[in-house]
């Protein structure tokens, strides 16, 4: 079933934009967070993705080498339109995802939980954790989860005031030159 779109939709992209994320190369903060995810909840799969217009497109993974999928299928397009943390603990006994190819095929995911990363112009992607078995996820885990969301804006928000910055210096080296 296909996600239905966040009732903020235009305003969630300019944001998501304007953080100037999508399509950049690896950076070691966010492949710090999926793999300490992946390690604290012992699962094989964890990302931190974005949610773009068509996509879901994939900033740091562990545990599988998709780099985006479309957003009709995402598990995480679900996720942000919500405001707490989507829990599917066996994707094949619900009736959203059972049929989706990422649960019927590769990489075969039955457990999902994916905290939304809430910018202040909406949710613009997730941290997520996927597991190829079912399995429960308790309040504790979910606070974890939600924490690492926070992180990983915190991260957005501290990029983006450093690009602010650098353009500012710029602005005034080529100011001073002139």
């Amino acid at each position: 079933m296909a996600p239905a779109l966040p009732e903020n939709e235009s305003k969630r992209l300019e944001s998501l934009r304007a953080y100037g994320i999508l399509d950049t190369p690896p950076e070691g903060s966010f492949e710090r967070i999926t793999g300490l995810a992946a390690r604290v909840f012992v699962v094989p799969m964890s990302l931190v993705s974005f949610v773009d217009k068509d996509r879901q497109w994939i900033k740091a993974c562990i545990g599988t080498d998709m780099r985006e999928t479309s957003r009709d299928i995402a598990f995480c397009a679900h996720a942000i339109a919500l405001d707490e943390v989507l829990v599917v603990p066996d994707a094949t006994a619900n009736a959203r995802f059972s049929d989706n190819p990422l649960v019927t095929g590769a990489p075969g995911i039955r457990f999902y939980a994916g905290a939304p990363l809430k910018s202040p112009g909406g949710n613009v992607g997730t941290v997520c954790i996927m597991d190829t078995k079912p399995r429960a996820f308790g309040r504790s885990a979910l606070t974890t989860l939600e924490d690492l969301a926070e992180i990983v804006v915190e991260q957005l928000e501290f990029r983006r005031a450093t690009q602010q910055l650098r353009t500012e210096l710029e602005t005034l080296r080529s100011g001073q030159t002139g």
